[in-house]
């Protein structure tokens, strides 16, 4: 069975303990590479990881990001949201159907 974690400082993650997922509290680059290695290797199917972690962590989930397993979410965090996990999902979904389908008519 997978399991679902959840990656970035304690006050961003702190409340999805409450809908059963693993949070894992990160505070440096160096720990957050140690812990994805680790989450993968533990069969943890999916993982968010705060967007301002996600930016520390850039290179490491880049190494993640053509496999399966596992599907690498950003989420925002207390300070906010950047744009980076939205901008995630659409590189995604234009890389799995070969076009962009979500259309700014603004």
């Amino acid at each position: 069975m997978y399991n679902i974690a959840v990656m970035g400082d304690r006050d961003s993650i702190y409340g999805f303990a409450a809908l059963g997922l693993d949070t894992f509290p990160v505070s440096d680059k160096d720990e957050g590479e140690r812990l994805i290695k680790r989450l993968c290797e533990e069969n943890y199917a999916v993982i968010y990881i705060t967007e301002a972690l996600a930016h520390l962590l850039e290179d490491e989930i880049e190494k993640f990001r053509t496999q399966p397993l596992p599907a690498i979410i950003l989420i925002p965090g207390v300070s906010g949201n950047t744009g980076k996990g939205m901008n995630s999902v659409k590189k995604s979904v234009e890389q799995a159907v070969g076009s962009d389908i979500i259309f700014n008519n603004g």
